[in-house]
């Protein structure tokens, strides 16, 4: 499984959904860059592989940030990939 995380402005958390395969993750990810990288402010709507009543919708012009990994055994370890990492007390 592939994760297409979001990160939105004013949201400590970030959004995320699941591809099956690395091209279609891809191509996830390339919608996102260009939604953010383009003038008009519209709404992108997203759906999950792993969850398909799992959906979101953001507007464009509230995305910062977007990454793309593979999901392995090592989130299992209690190391997660993300934007934020919270040490914990």
């Amino acid at each position: 499984m592939y994760v297409i995380e979001i990160l939105l402005k004013n949201t400590a958390m970030p959004m995320s959904v699941q591809r099956k395969t690395v091209e279609e993750a891809t191509t996830v990810y390339q919608q996102v860059l260009a939604a953010m990288s383009g003038s008009d402010v519209t709404m992108l709507e997203l759906a999950c592989d792993r969850q398909p009543e799992k959906k979101i919708c953001v507007m464009t012009d509230s995305i910062v940030a977007a990454q793309m990994y593979e999901k392995s055994g090592a989130a299992a370890s209690g190391k997660t990939p993300g934007f934020v990492a919270f040490a914990g007390a």
